[in-house]
């Protein structure tokens, strides 16, 4: 069986499919102040606020005046990039960053280009 994370949150074609596994062997690098593994109930309520929240008519962000960094993956199965793109578009001077060849785990997957971006970004 596919790991969730890898299934889920990343793009399974090169080089996204060796960054996520990267990712998941990093994630057991951490052997101590781990989270709880998540519960059934906790996944249900999750899932609920998320289909709560698709549903519901959407925030005007324009009026949000603080440095904004965007970022996605292309092939996102939870957050499709055409929203981040949008998400761009209406939040006057955001910057948006798509990595290639990712999913929803994109910054974790190619942490290496993000982590960097993300500093310059704070650093303006």
């Amino acid at each position: 069986m596919a790991c969730p994370l890898v299934s889920c949150r990343v793009r399974a074609v090169p080089p996204g499919k060796p960054a996520a596994r990267a990712f998941v062997n990093r994630l057991k690098e951490r052997t101590t102040d781990r989270d709880a593994p998540i519960t059934v109930k906790a996944l249900q309520t999750q899932l609920k606020a998320i289909t709560k929240w698709g549903r519901s008519a959407p925030a005007d962000p324009s009026n949000i005046t603080a440095p904004t960094l965007i970022a996605n993956g292309d092939n996102d199965r939870m957050v499709p990039s055409v929203l981040s793109e949008d998400l761009h578009r209406r939040i006057p001077g955001s910057e948006l960053i798509i990595f290639a060849d990712s999913g929803h785990g994109g910054i974790f997957q190619f942490h290496d280009k993000f982590a960097p971006s993300a500093v310059q970004f704070l650093d303006l």
